[in-house]
């Protein structure tokens, strides 16, 4: 029988002061990591081409130089800050909710489906060009999802059945998005498909950005709201259900927020993994398993994860770039490992 995860409280001015750090410390690595490549950009460039675009003033920067800067930089940071924040938001509410430790947001075969609907439009041309890699991978997603739900409910609905059912689709899609490469694909599509799948913010725009944040903060808002009932889970769902929660009515709407979430940060960046994985504990040691301090945390350090995984990614070996899924998981299976070692040591 699993332990109830201890609820350990964090004072007022501590969890200030981390959530003030958290952010400043976000803010600084944005603007570090967009001066980080081959053009000389200092952090006063930054700001000065972020007020001019904002409406503060004119800014004295080349043309050349405010389009690295906002065009290019910007968007591909703001969008590493974001889909670390919402990975790491979507690993703590799934470790959580199913009470296990290792699960994370790919657990419900979310990554695995929009693999398939991204490789299904780039290599078979599905939709005749009107239907983009984004928007196959967001489809391909959803109808993963739609499966394991309909999978779990029809044995049983348990939090053992919803993560058979993830293991089951998440293979099932795999085997499809391989097949497809294997007998449609040419050379080109081959290495633009699997450069796609192990996780890329090259090419990203401001539209990617602004549709990765709406999806962000409205599920943070609904994760926040549901954050004393998750802490009800860390006893088991029958000590949740006595305390008058209703497990199933709260499993789904944070599944399907968890789903909605990790496709809309897929289908613009591709498979990132281990960052949902290992961030939430980590943030779990500054502030306890209370949700309602310990998701706003976890996002933070989710986004300055990434930011700087993403700077690593693009530099290491320039001028080529290095997807950023591997990046995180040549830093992430040490860490996978030591939860591992933990969650045995406490068993």
């Amino acid at each position: 029988m699993e332990r109830p995860t201890e609820v350990r409280r964090v004072g007022a001015p501590v969890q200030a002061l981390i959530w003030t750090g958290g952010l400043l410390l976000l803010l600084l690595s944005v603007a570090v990591a967009v001066t980080i490549g081959p053009a000389r950009i200092s952090v006063p460039d930054v700001w000065s081409a972020v007020a001019s675009h904002l409406g503060f003033g004119a800014s004295e920067l080349s043309p050349i130089r405010d389009g690295i800067i906002w065009n290019l930089r910007m968007p591909r940071t703001l969008l590493a800050a974001v889909c670390g924040a919402g990975l790491a938001v979507c690993g703590t509410v799934m470790q959580s909710l199913l009470r296990n430790p290792l699960a994370d947001p790919f657990v419900l075969g979310v990554s695995s489906g929009a693999s398939t609907g991204a490789v299904v439009v780039v290599v078979l041309g599905v939709g005749g060009g009107a239907v983009s890699l984004s928007a196959g991978a967001f489809a391909g997603a959803i109808c993963s999802f739609a499966l394991v739900m309909l999978l779990s409910h029809t044995l049983g609905a348990t939090t053992d059945r919803v993560v058979l059912s993830g293991v089951a689709a998440m293979q099932l899609f795999s085997a499809l998005t391989s097949f497809v490469v294997m007998t449609s694909a040419d050379a080109e599509q081959t290495r633009g498909v699997l450069f796609w799948l192990l996780g890329s913010l090259s090419g990203v725009g401001w539209s990617e950005v602004a549709l990765c944040t709406a999806v962000l903060a409205g599920c943070l808002v609904v994760c926040l709201a549901h954050a004393r009932t998750l802490d009800a889970f860390a006893f088991g769902q029958d000590a949740a259900a006595a305390l008058g929660v209703d497990v199933a009515r709260t499993r789904i709407v944070l599944l399907c927020t968890t789903a909605l979430l990790t496709a809309a940060l897929v289908s613009s960046a591709g498979a990132i993994g281990f960052v949902g994985l290992v961030l939430p504990h980590a943030a779990r040691a500054l502030t306890g398993s209370g949700h309602r301090r310990l998701l706003p945390v976890t996002a933070l350090a989710g986004a300055i994860f990434l930011v700087w995984v993403d700077t690593l990614a693009r530099t290491v070996l320039d001028p080529q770039e290095v997807p950023v899924g591997v990046v995180t998981a040549l830093i992430g299976v040490p860490a996978f490992v030591l939860v591992l070692y933990r969650t045995r040591s406490t068993s």
